[in-house]
């Protein structure tokens, strides 16, 4: 299992990664900064909550896990 620390620290780096292209994209289709701008913060907020509860929502799916023996030898 992850904690929710890490779980947020995963969504802030990809969300980065993300804005900048989603940023950029909008800047190379327009050519206005404050409008990429703009739509790539609200973007972020957006699917940065989706992000993080998807996360979530998968470690309780036990599809593609499997359950460790309890000891080793």
């Amino acid at each position: 299992m992850e904690t929710r620390k890490r779980s947020i620290a995963k969504a802030l780096s990809w969300r980065f990664i993300a804005t900048l292209i989603t940023s950029l994209v909008v800047f190379a289709a327009t050519g206005e900064i404050i409008l990429a701008a703009e739509i790539g913060l609200l973007d972020t907020l957006i699917k940065l909550g989706a992000y993080f509860g998807h996360e979530r929502m998968w470690l309780r799916i036990p599809y593609g896990r499997y359950k460790p023996p309890d000891f080793q030898i």
